[in-house]
């Protein structure tokens, strides 16, 4: 009996790496404030905070490109 569970146990092991797999995530947008220049840019990889120049002008997160581009054009921080 146990000789039995232990193959049923080991045929079915490897199956089991396939639902391990995480599901592919949809594109997310970011805006960035450089405070050398003033200016927000939009990018799509989640912005680096060890950057001096570099911060995030908001902590929303986008799901298109033009979300994001139009809540720059809000963003008091962007339109100094």
């Amino acid at each position: 009996m146990k000789g039995s569970l232990l193959c049923v146990v080991l045929l079915l092991m490897p199956n089991g790496y396939g639902f391990a797999q995480t599901a592919k995530t949809a594109p997310t947008f970011y805006v960035v404030l450089n405070s050398l220049t003033k200016s927000c840019t939009v990018v799509d990889k989640v912005p680096r905070t060890d950057t001096p120049n570099i911060t995030v002008a908001t902590d929303a997160i986008y799901k298109t490109r033009a979300e994001a581009e139009a809540a720059a054009k809000t963003l008091t921080a962007c339109n100094r």
